[in-house]
């Protein structure tokens, strides 16, 4: 498997003087102090297949210009993922350091996918708004924020929030709520009998 196509890369402000004042604590590795006062280069944003990463044009483009040694990356990718689902794809926020040096952040898989999966669909819906691919219970929705939950980012976002999130991306999938079509299908089935 290869990795997905998906590659953004932002260059962020190597301006740093008053990290060169600023002594790492106690507790941050000799490796992390390095890193900090090398300086970021970049910040890049990839999507790889968990554990089954491979060297490609996708990640080579991606890291090549900011001379980052792709296959340092995938191996370390490989090792962080190996826990996860084979070839779910995993979002990565990478940081390139200006001595040639990098750290990652893996992230959970992109809503969309979790969606999918509990569905065992394929894609979602070409016209969300007239087409359905399939319900979601509350019990599923439930259980992929649980899984999104554990993005840093997302920690403390109430867990009524996050599950509000999971039905919008499905909804916007053409996957709406199982309540959802009850109500509908109640509702137009009472719409019938004011019409007699």
């Amino acid at each position: 498997m290869s990795v997905f196509s998906f590659a953004r890369v932002t260059a962020v402000s190597t301006d740093f003087a008053s990290a060169s004042s600023h002594r790492p604590s106690a507790e941050r590795s000799a490796d992390a102090a390095r890193k900090a006062m090398a300086g970021v280069k970049a910040v890049i944003r990839l999507r790889c297949p968990a554990g089954v990463a491979k060297p490609g044009p996708a990640i080579g483009q991606a890291l090549g210009p900011h001379g980052l040694n792709m296959m340092d990356f995938v191996k370390e990718f490989n090792a962080a993922t190996q826990k996860m689902e084979p070839n779910s794809p995993i979002p990565v926020v990478l940081t390139a350091y200006a001595n040639r040096t990098f750290s990652f952040v893996t992230k959970t898989p992109p809503t969309s996918y979790l969606v999918r999966k509990a569905l065992g669909i394929d894609k979602g819906a070409q016209n969300p708004g007239d087409e359905v691919v399939g319900t979601l219970n509350m019990e599923q929705v439930s259980a992929i924020a649980e899984v999104k939950k554990g993005d840093a980012h997302l920690k403390n976002i109430p867990f009524d929030a996050l599950c509000d999130s999971v039905i919008g991306t499905a909804r916007s999938m053409g996957v709406p709520l199982a309540d959802d079509v009850v109500d509908e299908s109640s509702s137009s089935s009472s719409d019938d009998d004011d019409d007699g």
